[in-house]
């Protein structure tokens, strides 16, 4: 909510990807018409109203049972003080004036918005608990994670270890410029023996009504520049990352490494090199798995698939890696029969147990050719 009308406008509504941690696996609130559960947020500070709304609520008097008790499993998740009525709710919306991001700013982009025919300026800025507010300010942003996380849990925010990231668009209101919340990054520096730390990316959400819009790749770039300037940071990392975060960190690796000397095409033909796990980590923060993903798709981009040897030699790069786990499975085959009677193993099951192998292995590339080239696609655009 940036303005009042905001309120009743539903093209400023989202809803909820996920519920079950809150609602159980059924995603479901038993004993209600009709229900609605209604969340506003202040655009800048997150100021919060919320309201149920139902048709009809069943009578314990009259069926015996009893209505799920929807408002307290919210409170679980949203911190206190937040607002039960409109008027209180547009009262903190006329100071939203006042509100400014916390911490340091990192990086300013602008981004062209076709609906409102102009460019539009994002922030994004590195704080944590000592800024004044941003401690109450976290506990509001954090709730979303239940909607749109999966897996989501909240953290420990005494914890110095934790850095956080946050973006915000700049916008105009009665010729004063004020500041939205876009998305945020919360990342986790582990301690690696001797001296250094391994910061590794926890959670990432980008807002639905500013998703599809380059603002995760923005975030993520920016994160790695700020520890790239760090001589004690080893590489970075991701817990658990989703297939999308998988995604995002290709394309943003990629074009952070593209130009390093090491992953020239010619360098790139030779094959995956120690070289290229040095220079990436040194330079750009970069393990050597995402560096060797990395030279996958760059040396994609330099070789010529409607060229026969060209095409076969790519192929049997990328399969050697990926035959790895087979390998490792057939290992223990091998342990098997030496230990089972040999009708217990058949010939023809080993066989049936190759075949799917194969089939798997030149699955596995197919998915991952495609998934490259829409890197290279996206790449190619930037």
């Amino acid at each position: 909510v940036r303005f009042p009308e905001d309120l009743e406008d539903d093209n400023t509504t989202f809803n909820p990807e996920y519920s079950h941690q809150v609602f159980g696996d059924d995603e479901v609130a038993f004993g209600y018409k009709g229900l609605k559960i209604l969340l506003y947020y202040i655009a800048g500070n997150l100021s919060t109203l919320f309201r149920i709304e139902y048709t009809s609520k069943v009578s314990e008097k009259f069926d015996c049972v009893e209505a799920d008790d929807v408002e307290s499993k919210i409170r679980e998740i949203i911190p206190p003080g937040y607002c039960t009525n409109t008027d209180d709710f547009v009262s903190l919306l006329e100071k939203e004036v006042n509100f400014k991001p916390f911490g340091m700013l990192l990086h300013t982009y602008s981004i062209h918005n076709e609906e409102a025919g102009e460019d539009i300026t994002y922030q994004i800025y590195k704080a944590d608990m000592t800024c004044p507010g941003f401690r109450e300010y976290h506990e509001r942003l954090q709730t979303f994670l239940m909607w749109f996380i999966e897996t989501a849990s909240f953290i420990d925010v005494d914890d110095e270890r934790w850095n956080y990231f946050l973006v915000f668009e700049k916008y105009n209101k009665d010729g004063a410029t004020l500041f939205a919340t876009v998305g945020y990054m919360t990342v986790y520096n582990y301690y690696v023996y001797p001296d250094k730390t391994r910061p590794r990316v926890s959670q990432m959400l980008i807002l639905p009504p500013f998703q599809g819009e380059g603002h995760g790749a923005q975030l993520l770039e920016t994160v790695h520049r700020y520890y790239m300037s760090s001589p004690t940071v080893l590489d970075i990392t991701a817990e658990d990352p989703s297939e999308n975060y998988v995604k995002l960190r290709d394309f943003v690796l990629v074009k952070l490494c593209q130009d390093l000397h090491c992953f020239s095409p010619v360098k790139l033909m030779q094959g995956f090199s120690q070289e290229m796990v040095t220079e990436a980590q040194q330079k750009l923060k970069i393990n050597k798995q995402h560096t060797r993903r990395v030279y996958e798709i760059l040396r994609l981009r330099a070789t010529n698939m409607g060229d026969a040897e060209q095409s076969r030699s790519y192929r049997l790069d990328i399969k050697r890696r990926l035959i790895g786990p087979y390998k490792k499975k057939q290992r223990e085959l091998a342990k098997m029969r030496r230990c089972l009677r040999p009708e217990e193993m058949t010939n023809q099951l080993n066989q049936i147990d190759l075949n799917m192998q194969r089939e798997q292995l030149e699955e596995t590339f197919q998915q991952l050719v495609s998934d490259y080239r829409r890197v290279l696609e996206r790449l190619a655009q930037a």
